[in-house]
């Protein structure tokens, strides 16, 4: 049996309920743009929303054509005999509210207005999410998700759905996430941020109306960024102090990790919009089940009902495995059933996109148990 999903379809779905947002905004209507893998069984038990991260979107897995150069950003993880195998689990994934690869945001028609969203586009946070996804669930027929899956912000939503609707998923599997940002991680959102309002071409977030991209701002956001998804070890094993040419050159590019840099942020602004990364970072930095520690994270997590995995990376220090262990405690504390690994990994934050045997077998066992149970008959 192929182990790849060929020809996957994207789809949209439109609601036309208003959805009022947790910081005050209101979206008469919207729409998620979402692709689906493997079959929902009769019961309708056997589903699985995998949430995405910051940059990510709809297309986790598989191959809208067999030509395709590249499968979705979780494809090691995503398909038949995988660790969420879609021969036994139809997977659901879709691009956030917000986000700019076919849902509603910023680069969508303001119905009020009849022009782009722009920077008019209200800002959105994690619980604004989830509740778009319970009515995607809603529009699918799911009263229940088998689990709801994510990787830092993806993980923070897989948190987030189990405090929100404790009672709509069986499990959910929390990766290299935090239960809110430190100060050093809003710190690096805010310079990513700096780098793409100061752009000249930003023009107050309308350069669309001005047929102009911030694309220096954005690129240099994302590399802001990237060094932060990598750890030193990786970065020291990949570049080291290579030079890419064998002299220097005048444009300032001396060693292969500038030039990589570069590439990064010059791909990243051609099919990222600024404004999105805006929304996307300020939600970010908005998640706080505790309300600022108002109510103890124990507290908060004492109603959920589903089962957890939550899987930290040993040279992830963007979400380091202290802040892993700190949804862990709590979920100790307040006597909820959860499974803890703490992988070795080189590669950083990005480890959770990156293949690995031990990563894998660990997902994959948590998720054919899961499987298991659902087949038990009742």
């Amino acid at each position: 049996m192929s182990d790849v999903l060929d020809s996957v379809t994207p789809f949209d779905v439109e609601f036309t309920t208003p959805l009022v947002l947790e910081r005050g905004g209101l979206l008469p209507s919207y729409r998620l743009r979402c692709e689906t893998y493997g079959s929902l069984n009769t019961e309708r038990t056997n589903a699985v929303l995998v949430c995405h991260a910051l940059s990510g979107d709809h297309h986790a897995a598989g191959r809208h054509h067999p030509s395709d150069p590249k499968p979705g950003w979780w494809d090691h993880y995503i398909g038949p005999g995988k660790a969420i195998d879609t021969d036994r689990f139809f997977v659901v994934s879709l691009n956030n509210l917000g986000g700019c690869s076919g849902s509603t945001g910023p680069t969508s028609l303001n119905p009020d207005t009849g022009l782009l969203y722009g920077p008019d586009f209200p800002e959105i946070t994690v619980l604004d999410w989830v509740v778009s996804q319970a009515r995607l669930a809603d529009h699918l027929g799911i009263e229940q998700f088998a689990a709801v899956v994510g990787g830092s912000l993806g993980g923070m939503q897989a948190l987030q759905w189990a405090i929100s609707f404790p009672e709509r998923l069986r499990a959910a599997v929390v990766i290299a996430a935090a239960p809110k940002l430190n100060a050093q991680n809003i710190a690096f959102n805010e310079v990513a941020r700096q780098a793409i309002l100061r752009d000249p071409n930003f023009r107050d977030g309308r350069y669309r109306e001005f047929d102009v991209v911030p694309a220096s701002g954005v690129g240099l956001a994302r590399m802001v960024g990237h060094i932060t998804y990598l750890s030193d070890v990786s970065m020291g094993q990949k570049f080291g102090r290579t030079a890419p040419r064998a002299e220097f050159e005048s444009d300032g590019v001396n060693f292969a990790v500038e030039s990589y840099l570069r590439y990064q942020g010059e791909q990243f602004s051609t099919r990222f919009d600024a404004n999105t990364y805006l929304l996307m970072t300020h939600a970010l930095d908005y998640f706080d089940p505790t309300a600022g520690d108002q109510v103890p994270l124990a507290e908060v997590l004492k109603d959920t009902q589903c089962r957890f995995l939550v899987l930290s990376f040993t040279t992830d220090w963007r979400f380091s495995p202290s802040r892993s262990e700190e949804i862990v405690d709590a979920l100790v504390k307040a006597q909820r059933p959860v499974s803890y690994v703490r992988l070795e990994s080189e590669h950083g934050h990005d480890a959770f996109l990156i293949p690995d045997a031990t990563y894998q077998a660990v997902l994959g066992t948590f998720m054919a148990r899961l499987a298991d149970d659902l087949e038990v008959p009742s």
